[in-house]
């Protein structure tokens, strides 16, 4: 066990007193120590009932004959950071916390790590971590939030707050019906109710095998959730037995099932970057941007989740969860092994139920194609990404006249100030990796556009990011970045823009000369920030064709 560097023999006598000073037994010092990585928090909703997973994964290691230590994590959540300097840290937040991780398990020599996460950054952030260490390790995700009612109707976050922004802003409703609405929309702790990027990542990693069946979506109000949690406590302490390592699970077949699934859901963008990043992380060069749109064309899109549909991940649990996603996708999805001690196909072959309402079969998918595609062309030469999913038939091939910013603030208040006018494309540049700082999501005037009825007549282009929650002609992680020189720092208020997403195409539509001519007059902006965590990521930052993470 990796313990032993702390604990056995003679010299180790001053390690020891350390650790019965924490108030463990000498029967425990024989065990397993394993880590608690908690991101419990106050501040982040999707956090605040941590406390008790905590207990339930305490109670599973020692049942299992492990002795549990609790450390904490920092995370952020993303909806809270919206729209301000916040949102710059959120990305940058993933490198943080797996460096904190690997700090902490390296100090202590534990011999494995129970990773209770849930938001946006933090589960990524997390199964880097992992896969750096390759320690056993496995990840409980603490699960969806309850949908909120409001007058008999069902209730999102995104939806229902960002959204109705754009709606009060156009007229549509009244200063007391937005107030009914921030009151009612997320009715008590959890990740957001839709397939945004926790719950999208929350899936993805019950995918990849990390987490137990049934965690990716079981709701952080249910029982279920404290038994998973449980569970997940006394198997960490089985696969430090076996020497399961993370490695042994995180591999080319579990990120590509992971892509395969994210496609079939139509999930947020956001999981592009976060399993590059992972990819990187495991030193798989052969996983990268066109791996995404070469599975997209042969994967079907099975699942319309908020915000793009009308059903909640309570719906997705209910009609079977990913275990069933998997049993639809059938052979589309690799055999590998998980830290359930079941191999994929065995999970595939233990679902009873599915609902294909919810779930609909490969013979009658929402679209032929995945969920997300990559986008390559003169504007983005070494691409873009978008949720093809989210964007109507009618707006998949667009051209338009281009109106420019240089920040989201500048953008958001010509939007809601009613001067967007129809067959514009907006774009928003030097909010990527680097120019942000930080990739920011462009949440904010995504959602005021839908919200102020426009979504079939603008389009939005940036080298920043989005929300899982946004849906409608958004294209982002414009690459490269205004910042890097890329084509997007050129364009000019009327130049023609096409986005042809059946084709994969998004082009400048300017003359080589002209080209030439705005590339040769370029003069970079200084970076916005020379010190701290933000100084370094703009100066680490790898390109987000390889996932954003700090080098």
């Amino acid at each position: 066990m990796k313990s032993e560097l702390v604990k056995n023999g003679p010299d180790r006598c001053p390690h020891r007193s350390l650790f019965f000073s924490t108030g463990i037994s000498p029967s425990a010092m024989e065990r397993p120590f394993v880590g608690i990585a908690s991101s419990y928090s106050d501040l982040v909703p999707g956090h605040i009932h941590m406390r008790e997973l905590e207990r339930f994964i305490e109670r599973g290691i020692e049942a299992g004959g492990g002795t549990p230590f609790i450390f904490g994590v920092p995370g952020i959540c993303d909806g809270i950071s919206m729209g301000h300097e916040g949102m710059r840290y959120s990305l940058p937040s993933r490198d943080v916390i797996a460096d904190s991780i690997e700090a902490v398990a390296k100090g202590h020599a534990l011999d494995g790590l129970v990773l209770l996460t849930n938001c946006d950054k933090i589960t990524p952030g997390m199964l880097m971590a992992a896969a750096r260490l390759n320690l056993p390790a496995l990840v409980v995700t603490a699960g969806p939030m309850l949908s909120g009612r409001y007058q008999g109707k069902k209730l999102s976050f995104v939806r229902d707050t960002f959204e109705a922004v754009g709606k009060y802003h156009a007229g549509l409703i009244n200063e007391n019906e937005l107030k009914a609405l921030e009151i009612e929309a997320c009715p008590g702790g959890g990740s957001c109710q839709g397939l945004y990027t926790a719950n999208t990542m929350a899936c993805l990693t019950e995918t990849m095998g990390m987490s137990l069946p049934g965690c990716g979506t079981a709701l952080a109000v249910l029982a279920e959730k404290r038994r998973i949690s449980y569970e997940s406590g006394k198997q960490i302490v089985q696969l430090i037995k076996e020497n399961l390592t993370s490695r042994v699970i995180l591999n080319a077949v579990s990120i590509k099932n992971a892509i395969i699934m994210d496609l079939a859901l139509g999930g947020s963008t956001n999981t592009v970057l976060h399993l590059l990043a992972l990819a990187n992380e495991l030193g798989l060069s052969e996983i990268n941007l066109d791996t995404f749109n070469q599975l997209s064309l042969k994967v079907p899109h099975l699942v319309l989740l908020r915000p793009a549909g009308e059903f909640f991940m309570e719906d997705l649990h209910f009609a079977g969860g990913i275990p069933a996603v998997e049993k639809v996708l059938g052979d589309l999805i690799e055999d590998n092994p998980t830290v359930s001690g079941f191999s994929v196909r065995e999970i595939q072959s233990s679902v009873q139920y599915i609902n294909y309402e919810v779930i609909r079969s490969r013979e009658n998918p929402h679209s032929q194609e995945g969920g997300i595609a990559v986008l390559k062309g003169s504007l983005a030469p070494e691409g873009a990404v978008v949720k093809q999913s989210g964007v109507s038939p009618d707006m998949k091939v667009f051209r338009g006249k281009a109106i420019c910013f240089d920040s989201e603030e500048a953008a958001m208040e010509y939007i809601t100030k009613g001067k967007i006018s129809k067959g514009s494309v907006i774009v928003i540049r030097y909010e990527g990796p680097k120019g942000g700082p930080g990739m920011r999501e462009m949440l904010a005037p995504t959602s005021a556009i839908v919200g102020m009825g426009l979504s079939h007549d603008v389009a939005l282009v940036t080298d920043g990011r989005f929300s899982g929650g946004t849906r409608g002609p958004c294209i982002g992680h414009i690459a490269p970045e205004a910042y890097e020189r890329g084509p997007i720092a050129l364009v000019k208020d009327g130049d023609e823009i096409l986005i042809d997403i059946p084709s994969r195409k998004l082009d400048l539509l300017i003359s080589d000369g002209e080209k030439q001519k705005r590339q040769d007059q370029f003069v970079p902006p200084p970076p916005k920030y020379t010190y701290g965590l933000l100084g370094r990521y703009i100066e680490r930052a790898r390109p987000t064709s390889q996932g954003a993470a700090m080098k």
